[in-house]
């Protein structure tokens, strides 16, 4: 089946699309899409993989669920279009960059700034029904992120994975920690992000890392 998605992902996960797994997971968000409000708009799943080639990917942050509420969602996890507020786990990501580096808080929320650089911001679930969070969790994009995840790891080298939580962190089972630097801390939920998130200084470990193995910084 034809998926609209950046070339070198569609290359490289193109025996995934033929599964039947992933045939079934695309029967039911299309349904979901014709029948209910969901988040992102649908030319946007796709957000976090067209805005970073598989190439590109020199960190991966991991979040759960899209945003479900109106105009926040746009395929990239954590960010929101600009003009829209803050949610509070984004304002405490940039607490803790501002922190770590040093960097003022940013005017907007949208972090495609990040994903052009090779931040690839990727949910666990890639869409959500309006003010439902987790409705789409357990279809079939728990199995299509795992696929991902695996990609980057065994076809790239020297990757920093964030992760934050307890769902993220088992994700650190498809990675390899002798090619890649897995970093990992409570998630920045205002529910946890005191338990050390706040102090956890990724954003400088990570540019550390990038740059011993000769890879640029990321302007964070």
């Amino acid at each position: 089946m034809d998926v609209k998605i950046e070339e070198s992902w569609k290359t490289a996960l193109a025996d995934y699309f033929k599964n039947e797994s992933f045939k079934k997971l695309t029967e039911f968000v299309k349904d979901e899409y014709a029948h209910q409000t969901i988040y992102p708009p649908g030319k946007e799943i796709f957000n976090a993989f067209n805005h970073c080639t598989l190439d590109q990917v020199k960190v991966v942050i991991l979040g759960q669920d899209p945003y479900h509420g109106p105009g926040q969602a746009h395929g990239l996890a954590f960010s929101v279009r600009a003009g829209v507020a803050f949610p509070p786990s984004l304002l405490n990501i940039f607490k803790e960059i501002k922190a770590d580096l040093g960097k003022d808080m940013p005017p907007n929320g949208d972090l495609t700034r990040w994903a052009d650089q090779g931040v690839f911001l990727l949910n666990a679930t890639l869409t959500v029904r309006a003010n439902q969070a987790g409705s789409h969790q357990n279809k079939g994009w728990e199995e299509f992120t795992d696929v991902v995840i695996k990609t980057i790891n065994d076809s790239r080298e020297h990757v920093v994975f964030l992760l934050w939580g307890a769902f993220a962190q088992k994700k650190a089972a498809l990675i390899d920690e002798k090619k890649h630097l897995i970093l990992k801390a409570p998630h920045p939920s205002p529910l946890s992000a005191h338990r050390g998130f706040l102090g956890c200084g990724h954003f400088s470990k990570a540019n550390e890392y990038l740059l011993s193995h000769g890879e640029k910084p990321v302007d964070w």
